[in-house]
């Protein structure tokens, strides 16, 4: 007869023998303070990150998180790969350059269903905007180069006959900083994500020629679902700290499923106000904008990954599509669990 131990035992050398993360009601975890690195923490594309932290989610899983933020995506994107943070919070084809550049790193919790960036044009710059080709020889503010704000704008330039050399790209970030840019002139069109986008198109300072924030826009814009904001990781990282890595999963799954059920008031009352800009009423009507977009249960849609390919190997030749190996950009195993705690 099995005893409780030799059981426990034998469970955890099945679940080695399968490869399988040792996952347990009280995990040890292999490191409990975590760096996370993000591109634009008040943007709604980080919400669920955001949320998590504010109402205790990652100390609840015993995790000690600090999280720096960054000006965009593609500088959080080299503090993981330069080894100063742990983890990303950062856009889904991160991880399809990085194994273009034979850099495997893994996604394995999903914030966003859809990237939720806006392209929208200069009211004052440019009123008599008729089509992309007006935006040749251009300055186009987005997050960050290299950032998603830029990926989109490259894609939707390329649908345009326009090359990424055609414009000039300027870091604008995703906060007060991007409304000041648009706003005095120093861009004439601007690639971002919300609150920054409503706020600029309410008051009539831009003209959106292409939007993601929706996941019908998201489908015209990308052909079908596209992944975006995730908790991505070197697949080193992955497997030397499963039980940390799941406890992250299960932190921001625990923040999803908040989100599901809050109200316009439990957002504000959450978030730190500097993210409100200034207007509270804007802000809420941006998250109404962008609720849809925003992740159900961490999962990584099937066709997502596919998605995501097609449309950077698109305009980015550095990116063949038949050498890179969709199953090793991320995993749901991690995110699949957390689910069945939380019950998202």
């Amino acid at each position: 007869m099995l005893n409780r131990r030799t059981f426990t035992v034998a469970a955890a050398l099945g679940a080695a023998a399968i490869g399988a993360p040792l996952v347990h009601s009280q995990p040890k975890l292999e490191k409990s303070k975590v760096s996370i690195a993000v591109g634009g923490k008040a943007a709604f594309y980080y919400l669920p990150l955001t949320i998590s932290e504010q109402l205790g989610y990652f100390k609840a899983e015993g995790l000690d998180v600090e999280i720096s933020d960054f000006a965009g995506g593609a500088r959080a994107l080299q503090a993981v790969v330069g080894g100063s943070a742990d983890v990303c919070s950062g856009a889904f084809e991160h991880t399809i350059n990085l194994q273009a550049k034979n850099q495997f790193f893994q996604a394995f919790v999903l914030q966003g269903r859809a990237p939720q960036i806006a392209i929208g044009v200069s009211t004052k710059n440019m009123p008599g905007y008729t089509g992309i080709a007006d935006l040749k020889g251009r300055k186009i503010g987005v997050s960050a180069p290299g950032s998603s704000t830029n990926m989109v704008a490259n894609l939707v330039l390329s649908r345009g006959g326009l090359k990424a050399s055609d414009v000039s790209y300027i870091g604008v970030g995703v906060a007060a900083g991007a409304l000041t840019a648009l706003r005095s002139g120093q861009i004439d069109a601007i690639s971002n994500t919300d609150p920054v986008m409503t706020m600029l198109e309410q008051k009539g300072d831009v003209k959106i020629i292409s939007d993601t924030r929706t996941l019908k826009g998201t489908q015209e814009v990308f052909g079908g679902l596209m992944p975006a904001a995730c908790l991505y990781a070197s697949s080193e990282f992955i497997q030397k700290n499963p039980n940390t890595c799941q406890a992250l999963a299960n932190a921001i799954v625990h923040g999803l499923k908040w989100l599901q059920t809050a109200g316009p008031g439990d957002i504000i009352k959450t978030v730190p106000e500097t993210y409100l800009l200034g207007d509270r009423a804007l802000y809420l009507a941006s998250f109404d904008k962008v609720r849809e977009a925003i992740a159900v249960d961490g999962l990584v849609p099937a066709d997502g990954p596919k998605t995501a390919l097609t449309a950077i190997a698109s305009f980015d030749p550095t990116v063949k599509a038949d050498k890179i190996d969709l199953a090793k950009l991320y995993t749901n195993e991690f995110a699949r669990r957390a689910k069945d705690k939380f019950k998202a």
